[in-house]
């Protein structure tokens, strides 16, 4: 995420749309990861639908373009205690905003998730992230933002919700919710790196920001819109003192 570059132009033109019409913001500068927010998939089955009783504490990394929009609904979810933006995939010397943003590093923006899953199972975070999320029929992109930093990706150490993930896949496939292929890697064994303090809780904070009103805050009303069970108001943010 190239904040000079890819957040703020995308934010210049999409101000000068807005400045001519509502209607043109919503037709022509939206992305289509935030008119995907209404893709509507069917609950995890069978296999994909893994229990983990008597747990009380598990944790998955979900990476799904620009982590400011996943933060924000993870954090939405009754259920996560703990929504931690930041990086997965490549090494210690290179987690950092502006080396990620090369798109060289082999690190993917990410939001680390860890969730009580006797409130909340994870085939319902499942759910959530393929429905609301992201577009997980875009490559290396999401939206306005390319590079394989925005891959689409679920990272998981866990053997039964690996397993899970991939059986859901498959379910989705078979149920052509969408035209194209999912992308969606699955992965684990990759440590997790937390991004810098000032994205922490990004959506939260910046309300006004062109990228997040156009972006991600229609994943948010979507996530209220099909998921009020799972909604809760008032977001569960991360302390930033503890992040790293």
């Amino acid at each position: 995420m190239k904040l000079t570059i890819d957040k703020l132009v995308a934010g210049g033109i999409a101000g000068v749309i807005a400045a001519l019409t509502v209607t043109a913001v919503v037709s022509l500068d939206r992305p289509a990861h935030a008119a995907a927010a209404m893709v509507s998939v069917p609950a995890p089955s069978g296999p994909a639908n893994v229990a983990q009783p008597g747990s009380r504490r598990a944790q998955v990394v979900f990476a799904g373009g620009c982590f400011w929009g996943v933060q924000g609904v993870f954090q939405h979810i009754k259920g996560v205690n703990n929504a931690v933006s930041g990086y997965i995939g490549g090494n210690a010397g290179t987690a950092s905003y502006t080396r990620v943003g090369s798109g060289t590093t082999g690190h993917a923006e990410a939001v680390q998730v860890t969730y009580d899953p006797s409130q909340v199972s994870y085939a319902q975070l499942m759910q959530v992230f393929f429905s609301v999320v992201h577009d997980p029929t875009q490559l290396n992109r999401q939206g306005p933002d390319q590079g394989t930093q925005y891959r689409s990706a679920i990272y998981i150490d866990d053997p039964a919700q690996r397993d899970a993930t991939r059986a859901y896949i498959a379910q989705l496939e078979r149920a052509k919710v969408w035209a194209a292929p999912v992308v969606t890697q699955v992965d684990g064994g990759k440590r997790f790196f937390a991004a810098e303090d000032y994205h922490q809780n990004y959506l939260t904070l910046h309300p006004e920001s062109l990228y997040i009103r156009i972006n991600d805050l229609p994943k948010v009303e979507a996530l209220k819109r099909q998921y009020p069970a799972l909604y809760r108001d008032t977001p569960r943010l991360v302390s930033t003192l503890s992040a790293r």
